[in-house]
């Protein structure tokens, strides 16, 4: 009898401590203001093969169709004419759409191309469990021909914050002061000819059907990786690389350039509030690029590519009012990864986006930056901040005119009633840039609520 009364004491013990260590874990997920509701920490195996490749046939049917920008839209057939259509039907582009974590709350979007149109792909887009420093996460891996993100499987909510770490990443830059490593350049292998085949802004698209044809540009001296983005359109997936310009709210991202015109791209020294460009010695090109996209002006008409709003240390700049077409907030040290890492995150509050960046960043160390702009703020919206048609009456709603050797169009850019639902991604959405591996961990959703211990 004394002998199950202590074994009672002893679990009630046990019980309580357990008690105690939930509550507490429960309350560290709950931070300013904001309520865990999902969290995935990529401990259960990752297993996609058993899902079937689909060919994406296209067309207004399609499950990813979008809009004009599409991979077989409206704007590469004015550019493109004939000579498109038979690049583009020259190999089968295979997707998967696969959602995974608790509710299925996240969704990865596999596109990959057939080329030999067998119905196996011949490049590559993975997602896999990995371990690193000690623990286990995802490796998020691409070619420079094919595109892979994880999203949010469901529209978020009117108010949330997502966020998650980055551990590693290998989508170029350079390392130890060079673009040439590991036999690669700029994050790209270099056993062959790699370029945007068959999608570009404009230009011949005559020639040989494959990325070796000289009409398409070389894509290796631009790598980069989507750390974190806010889509408007309902279940992103990759596209072609001009489809996304039109796309975004806000993001971080890398954009590293191995080529001269990096002299047009400025880096935000946190230290001393100075910009530095990145054709600049002191430069490694792994810089992160925090952009609210503007809705009242774009940088280029002619594909409906959004002007960029900055906030930075050094200052909030437009990209109409500087020198630099890009201004960074800072740059990221892979080669401290794993051992240090990387979060990122975004907040929609009920008038305003924020972006939240933390980690060892060159110049300054460990550090938390944090930049929030109001839909609209001095008179300038952030793109399709717009949930519901109510939050929005037209005011800065244009229509472009896109023009082509093959015929012209008009699309209306943000009419009155329109409603644009918030998407986050990371990864990479392009299906014809950018090549590397990424490895990332603890992906969380976080809505309003608040910590009952305060």
């Amino acid at each position: 009898m004394i002998r199950k009364r202590k074994i009672f004491f002893t679990g009630l013990v046990f019980l309580l401590f357990f008690t105690f260590i939930d509550s507490k874990i429960a309350a560290a997920e709950e931070k300013d203001g904001w309520k865990l509701m999902y969290h995935e920490d990529f401990q259960d195996l990752l297993s996609f093969d058993d899902i079937p490749w689909e060919i994406d046939n296209y067309g207004d049917n399609s499950p990813w169709h979008v809009d004009h920008l599409d991979d077989d839209g409206e704007f590469f057939q004015i550019q493109g004419g004939v000579d498109f259509e038979k690049q583009l039907e020259s190999f089968d582009l295979l997707r998967k759409r696969v959602s995974f974590g608790k509710d299925g709350w996240l969704t990865a979007e596999f596109a990959v191309r057939d080329y030999d149109r067998d119905g196996q792909p011949d490049t590559e887009a993975s997602l896999t469990n990995v371990s690193k420093d000690g623990q286990q996460a995802a490796e998020l891996s691409t070619s420079f021909d094919s595109g892979l993100i994880i999203r949010s499987t469901e529209a978020l909510p009117s108010q949330y914050r997502v966020e998650y770490i980055l551990k590693g990443i290998d989508y170029g830059g350079k390392r130890d002061g060079t673009f040439d490593y590991d036999d690669k350049h700029n994050g790209y292998t270099i056993d062959e000819r790699k370029s945007n085949f068959p999608w570009k802004r404009q230009g011949d698209f005559s020639g040989e059907s494959s990325h070796l044809n000289t009409n398409f540009g070389d894509v290796t001296k631009e790598n980069g990786y989507y750390f974190l983005s806010i889509m408007d359109y309902e279940n992103p997936a990759p596209h072609n690389n001009v489809f996304i310009h039109n796309h975004r709210k806000v993001g971080m991202d890398a954009y590293n350039v191995s080529s001269s015109w990096n002299s047009d791209y400025a880096v935000c020294n946190p230290k001393n509030g100075e910009l530095y460009s990145q054709a600049d010695e002191q430069s490694s090109n792994n810089a992160i690029n925090g952009i609210f996209f503007a809705g009242d002006t774009f940088r280029d008409e002619s594909i409906g590519y959004n002007s960029f709003m900055f906030e930075t240390e050094c200052g909030s700049f437009y990209d109409s009012d500087t020198e630099y077409s890009i201004i960074s907030n800072a740059e990221i040290q892979p080669e401290l990864m794993p051992e240090e890492s990387y979060t990122f995150a975004i907040e929609r509050t009920d008038n305003s986006y924020v972006m939240e960046m933390s980690g060892n960043f060159k110049h300054v160390g460990q550090q938390t930056f944090r930049y929030e702009r109001d839909f609209i703020e001095d008179g300038r919206p952030i793109w399709h901040y717009n949930n519901t048609s109510e939050e929005y009456n037209g005011e800065f709603n244009s229509t472009l005119t896109f023009e082509g050797p093959h015929g012209s169009y008009s699309v209306e850019q943000w009419p009155e009633d329109s409603a644009y639902p918030d998407y986050f991604l990371l990864g990479i959405p392009h299906i014809n840039y950018y090549e590397g591996s990424a490895v990332i961990d603890d992906v969380k959703l976080f809505v309003p609520g608040q910590d009952e211990s305060e």
